[in-house]
């Protein structure tokens, strides 16, 4: 033995020597808020279908992360306002219901605490009455004491 060791094996797949490259997740790589690899595994163990492709999460991260931030927008304009600086059920409500596309899209959903719409149906309202002062009738009337 002269003392020479076997030379050391690099890490198979990674070029060897340097130091480790930092991960970046599939997220930030799409440039999403919402969790691609979660997103993933959901679909994966909920046995939706055999096989998952690569760009399922993703896309579904992405249709998600648009529609939420569409109805904190709706409904924060909601709560501005009403004078609020948070956002309750009830903002959600009136985001909700006001804007047809979600409207459609929650139509079968129920919101605890967020009421409903105000709504006067135009049969229930007292009616406007004609302004004319050359009526006969309204000359016979004397005028109503304050």
């Amino acid at each position: 033995m002269d003392g020479m060791s076997k030379p050391k094996r690099g890490a198979a797949g990674r070029r060897g020597g340097g130091p480790k490259k930092k991960s970046v997740s599939r997220s930030v790589k799409a440039g999403l808020q919402f969790p691609v690899g979660r997103i993933g595994r959901y679909l994966k163990k909920g046995r939706y279908s055999q096989r998952v492709g690569t760009g399922a999460p993703v896309y579904l991260a992405a249709v998600l992360e648009y529609l939420s931030a569409e109805v904190l927008e709706l409904a924060g304009n909601a709560a501005r306002d009403n004078k609020k600086n948070r956002i309750i059920p009830r903002h959600l409500q009136l985001a909700v219901r006001n804007d047809v596309e979600l409207g459609k899209l929650l139509s079968g959903v129920t919101i605890a605490h967020g009421g409903v719409l105000p709504n006067i149906n135009p049969v229930l309202l007292p009616k406007k009455a004609a302004i004319n002062p050359k009526s006969p009738i309204d000359a016979t009337k004397s005028p109503k004491k304050a």
